[in-house]
């Protein structure tokens, strides 16, 4: 029989005496999920006994190894899948959402406008309604002069600020992020990090933020909740203690190291716990 992850060693040494498990935070939940399972047509189980809650207007980073179950959980908060078995409530209903993915998935043939414009054609806005709106992402995500630019004269950054765009112009209340910078050089994907939290301030939205990088994880979050693979849960909740909006200056500090040491022992000890549950 298996020791426990939340009574190992290596996991209390992860978190400390400061860093407490679920429950931590003061926002109203918008999403719970209780006993989520979900098992694949080919058998795989994916998550077995995830719970997890997703407060309003916080950073949620969910970080873990590969094939921990992250995308398939945002993928069930999205409503592109549902759970084999547990309860996925939403508080008042599921509210408008966004959906960032892996690559960008723009429409090649259609210029930056046309991407961004899609969603609203869908909810059959027309081109004129929607420019407003249009305009007011694409100066949100630093893109301004290039809505009759095409995907191919944009750079990897900048194609993925225009999917981030086409996601915040429906004004989403939550915002779901599958990787979106794991592609990405390391400069630019620290510059997208910085943009992220400013839009994120700007606009209150609630965010669920796949990562599997534990730097990114401390900068960009309020909170972090560390994922054990196969059968994938939730195994561990770090807060992070510098409110937002962040600068260079928290990437440099000690509570910034701190909170790094103490995450990467948490996903270290989640990696160890792979397995039965």
């Amino acid at each position: 029989m298996t020791t426990p992850l939340v009574d190992s060693p290596v996991f209390k040494a992860a978190l400390g005496p400061a860093s407490p498990l679920r429950g931590v935070g003061d926002g109203a939940a918008l999403v719970t999920l209780r006993g989520v399972e979900k098992t694949f047509a080919n058998g795989t189980l994916a998550l077995k006994g995830l719970d997890l809650d997703v407060r309003d207007g916080e950073f949620l980073s969910l970080l873990g190894p590969s094939g921990c179950g992250k995308s398939t959980a945002l993928r069930l908060l999205a409503g592109l899948a549902s759970p084999s078995r547990g309860a996925l409530t939403w508080a008042g209903g599921r509210p408008e959402l966004g959906f960032v993915f892996q690559e960008p998935t723009l429409m090649p043939w259609s210029t930056v406008f046309a991407n961004v414009y899609l969603p609203l054609k869908l909810k059959g806005l027309s081109k004129r309604e929607a420019r407003p709106r249009i305009e007011e992402a694409l100066e949100q995500v630093g893109l301004h002069g290039f809505a009759n630019a095409y995907p191919r004269e944009l750079s990897g950054g900048m194609k993925m600020r225009v999917s981030i765009a086409r996601a915040f112009v429906t004004k989403p209340a939550v915002l779901l992020m599958d990787e979106p910078f794991a592609a990405l050089d390391e400069i630019t994907r620290t510059k997208l990090n910085d943009d992220l939290v400013a839009l994120k301030c700007a606009t209150g939205t609630t965010v669920v933020f796949v990562t599997h990088s534990v730097f990114e994880s401390v900068y960009l979050s309020t909170r972090i909740v560390v994922m054990a693979a196969r059968p994938g849960r939730a195994v561990a909740e770090i807060v992070v203690p510098e409110p937002l909006p962040r600068s260079e200056e928290f990437r440099l500090s000690a509570p910034y190291a701190e909170t790094c040491r103490k995450t990467s022992l948490a996903l270290h000890a989640a990696m160890e716990a792979g397995g039965p549950a």
